[in-house]
């Protein structure tokens, strides 16, 4: 077991967001998150590394190569995020500073984690570039003068640059077309076939789910109604909620029977 959230609640103020939901992500899996905006999806991921803010309330357990993530230090937790545990987000661009190049953002990444020699920090930088089909000028660019497409690229060579057991990719193509989207996709399938980590992927789109997820959980109102192996899920869904969401997924509604 690679990633066990277990009765977990999330609460701002008198609000639960999050409600006691429990969900497992094994080695090697691709566990696609389903459901609407405001479902409770990404509050649930950003738990797992403990990047929810201070005001919002969390009860519940969330072990980690069996280890609970709610009772570690900060010390500790910020030693998991980055070397066994990292996030892709949707928001990519907001993951870098403008005024830094590639290479910078590379270089303070791996001091932040304790990589000694510069010229060691440069080599993973570079080779990371490389994995994800990028040229090594691109070091020392900045940030705006990298297409979205390359950017993104950028995040998951960042993301797996230090080789984690578990990525949470959180709608990393929503903000991209659909051939850029497909392509970042790919590239994660295959770095994931490469390293052996784990995904959870949160999204809202069927077409990705049916392509690279092998488990599905559906939420709903802080609540997973549904989840299963995808086939299981997507040819035979048993929450009426699932099967509209399924319906109303443009390429996946026709194969489900009526009624």
């Amino acid at each position: 077991m690679n990633l066990s959230i277990e009765q977990l609640s999330i609460r701002s103020g008198s609000n639960t967001i999050v409600d006691q939901v429990s969900i497992s992500v094994h080695q090697g899996e691709w566990v696609a998150l389903v459901g609407q905006s405001g479902s409770g999806k990404t509050m649930l991921s950003q738990a797992v590394g403990r990047l929810l803010p201070s005001n919002i309330q969390v009860e519940g357990k969330i072990l980690f190569d069996e280890e609970d993530i709610l009772s570690m230090s900060k010390k500790q937790i910020r030693a998991v995020r980055g070397q066994r545990l990292s996030y892709i987000f949707q928001d990519y661009q907001g993951s870098f500073t403008p005024f830094r190049t590639v290479g910078q953002h590379f270089d303070e990444y791996q001091k932040a984690h304790r990589v000694a020699g510069s010229n060691t920090r440069k080599y993973n930088a570079v080779r990371a570039l490389h994995s994800v089909g990028l040229e090594e000028s691109l070091y020392h660019r900045y940030p705006f003068q990298l297409s979205g497409g390359q950017l993104q690229r950028v995040s998951i060579a960042l993301a797996l640059l230090l080789t984690p057991n578990l990525v949470v990719a959180d709608e990393i193509t929503t903000a991209l077309d659909s051939v850029s989207g497909h392509k970042i996709l790919e590239l994660l399938a295959e770095r994931q076939r490469e390293t052996g980590c784990s995904i959870l992927f949160i999204t809202h789109d069927w077409r990705h789910v049916k392509r690279y997820a092998s488990r599905i959980a559906v939420m709903k109102e802080g609540k997973i109604v549904e989840s299963g192996g995808k086939h299981r899920i997507l040819d035979h869904p048993q929450h009426e909620y699932t099967k509209q969401l399924i319906q109303a997924a443009p390429t996946l509604g026709h194969s489900l029977p009526s009624g």
